[in-house]
């Protein structure tokens, strides 16, 4: 048996997948972590070139630079992994997804600082969700894209939980990576992609429009517009008031429990792309079984 064949085993793949998944999961957790904090920089240094004014543009552009070769290199790479309360440099043995965690017991090896839960659900779900594409699609494109087209609306939730950000870093790759996908109708036809990603952009815009305009407030960032404008790219327009649909149910409940249970309160902003990339996920397993069992019933 060649090892295709062997790798594309009911028994087989899906373990393979969840391996790799979890890997991924674990640079996505270093994506959620250090993304938000490069796009900072970014603008802080943008923001010095700008109050230089106009007439020292040269200046600025070299103070720029300086300060640029001044500071340490930070990016998705560089610097390694450390402890964010001692610095101590994470190895290899202390870097291995879940195992790593459960041997430190939720703890730095050097200072005992705890080491956040979110670091092995992030890992796990990776994990999970590269499996569960592999065992549904096969060794085919429609399981790397599942798997791609996860981990993205997944860092995605996660870093808008933790800043209310939706990165372009991530959500224009993802948007144009299921339009590639969608070229062999993977998962929709490639026009109705287009259409998704035209009216997933569209509908969050003006709602977003006419709430200002009734208002006067923002009710959502651009970043949310972009994000359903990738799911509509991936799973096509026909999709998309399942996805809204689903967002908004689980956003209002969850919404509705933080105030209830945590004394959120109401003019505390929620990040809504969380519930965007969970109804995302969602709809592209289960998508047309929902559609053909339960809206009907709701109809």
């Amino acid at each position: 048996m060649s090892f295709l064949g062997w790798l594309s085993q009911p028994a087989v793949l899906p373990w393979v997948a969840l391996a790799i998944g979890l890997c991924v999961g674990s640079f996505l957790n270093v994506v959620i972590h250090r993304l938000p904090r490069m796009m900072e920089r970014e603008w802080r240094a943008q923001c010095a070139e700008l109050a230089a004014g106009a007439d020292a543009a040269r200046t600025a552009a070299g103070t720029a630079v300086a300060t640029a070769r001044e500071d340490a290199p930070y990016n998705l790479w560089v610097p390694r992994s450390a402890c964010p309360s001692c610095g101590h440099r994470i190895g290899a043995l202390e870097n291995v997804p879940l195992l790593s965690w459960l041997w430190l017991r939720a703890k730095c090896s050097a200072c005992g600082a705890a080491i956040s839960l979110r670091y092995p659900v992030v890992e796990l779900a990776g994990g999970v969700l590269a499996a569960y594409a592999a065992s549904r699609y096969g060794l085919t494109p429609a399981a790397l894209g599942a798997a791609i087209f996860c981990c993205g609306l997944l860092a995605l939730g996660a870093i808008d939980l933790d800043t209310q950000l939706l990165p372009d870093d991530i959500t224009l790759p993802l948007l144009w990576a299921g339009l590639a996908f969608n070229l062999g109708a993977t998962f929709a036809p490639l026009g109705s992609a287009v259409l998704g990603a035209i009216a997933g952009y569209l509908s969050l815009w003006s709602v977003y429009w006419l709430f200002k305009l009734v208002t006067g407030k923002e009710g959502m960032g651009y970043g949310d517009f972009k994000l359903l404008a990738a799911i509509g790219a991936w799973l096509g327009w026909q999709m998309l008031p399942l996805v809204i649909l689903l967002s908004s149910i689980v956003g209002a409940a969850v919404g509705i429990g933080l105030m209830v249970f945590t004394r959120h309160g109401r003019d505390k902003p929620i990040p809504f792309g969380p519930y965007l990339a969970a109804a995302g996920a969602i709809a592209l397993f289960w998508g047309s079984d929902i559609a053909r069992r339960w809206l009907p019933l709701l109809a």
